[in-house]
């Protein structure tokens, strides 16, 4: 490796916490990494990290040196792309956090126009229904959904999604069409057992609200499996529009209580604490948001939980 990579591989040994690590995201061996960064502190003259049962930790220097080097990284990236201009062609590869339905329908589809407009780009997927912590997988972006309550991250609104009460016909011709919130005590109810889901609900129709407490015998952790118990009629369910917009616009799936509103839900761009926003992170950003909300997103330093 020459100096600069191997400058980069420092970086991201930090970041991740081992060699195993950052030779995993560098997709080159773990004897590679430390051969590298051994020749680094050979050149600067000091220790750069501690080596322990415990793991690696930087010494007083190698935190000093993180932080420049980092900064030097985003910085050349961002030098690159200015001296090029405009035009300047994206390259290298991108990782993208994402839930895994959300991906699947939203993402996907969208990705052969992205890499498309950018042919020297690659693109890495890392798919969870949980949070992943963006700077030990180093991720250069996450897709998350709902209210972020950590303040280390800064993130980026780039959309709002409705919450809507849905089901089959043949659910609701088997059990019925509910007409008020609180006819959904005596519905079965698939929930999703995640953040942004649960089984206690506000709706709201002009100034009156009502909170309820849905029931059911099917419980789900993952999108994926909410989705197919709906879908096999086992119950209704409280979901956002985006985990059934196919099936909303066929018809396999209805809406019920429009004349009721629940929470709305934020879509994130997450970006990790301490680095500048890559440029391939921000090309990102701006083609999701453009294809999915016409680009009307808020930048600010948002609330986003690791």
């Amino acid at each position: 490796m020459n100096r600069l990579s191997a400058m980069e591989a420092f970086v991201i040994v930090c970041d991740s916490g081992s060699f195993s690590g950052a030779a995993r995201q560098l997709r080159i061996g773990q004897p590679a990494v430390s051969k590298a960064i051994a020749q680094l502190e050979e050149y600067l003259g000091v220790r750069l990290l501690l080596r322990s049962t415990h793991g690696l930790t930087p010494t007083e220097s190698g935190q000093r040196f993180y932080e420049h080097a980092k900064h030097a990284i985003d910085s050349a990236e961002e030098a690159v792309l200015a001296a090029r201009g405009a035009g300047a062609a994206l390259s290298g590869r991108l990782r993208v956090s994402a839930a895994v339905t959300f991906a699947r329908l939203h993402v996907m589809p969208h990705l052969p126009a992205f890499l498309d407009a950018h042919p020297f780009l690659d693109v890495d997927l890392f798919l969870d229904d949980r949070n992943v912590d963006l700077i030990e997988t180093g991720i250069d972006v996450a897709l998350r959904m709902g209210t972020l309550v950590d303040s280390s991250l800064t993130a980026r609104r780039i959309g709002q999604g409705r919450r809507l009460v849905l089901g089959t016909p043949a659910y609701f011709n088997r059990a019925g069409v509910p007409t008020s919130p609180m006819d959904l005590v005596r519905h079965q109810a698939v929930i999703y057992d995640q953040r942004g889901g649960g089984d206690t609900w506000t709706f709201r129709q002009g100034s009156v609200e009502t909170s309820i407490t849905i029931r059911g015998r099917v419980r789900a952790t993952a999108a994926e499996g909410i989705r197919e118990a709906v879908l096999s009629d086992l119950g209704l369910v409280i979901s956002t529009e985006w985990m059934f917009a196919r099936e909303l616009e066929s018809g396999a799936v209805s809406e019920v209580l429009e004349d009721w509103s629940l929470p709305s839900i934020d879509l994130w761009a997450v970006f990790p604490t301490g680095r500048q926003a890559s440029a391939k992170a921000r090309a990102f950003v701006s083609f999701m948001e453009s294809r999915m909300f016409g680009g009307d997103g808020v930048d600010c330093a948002a609330l986003a939980d690791t």
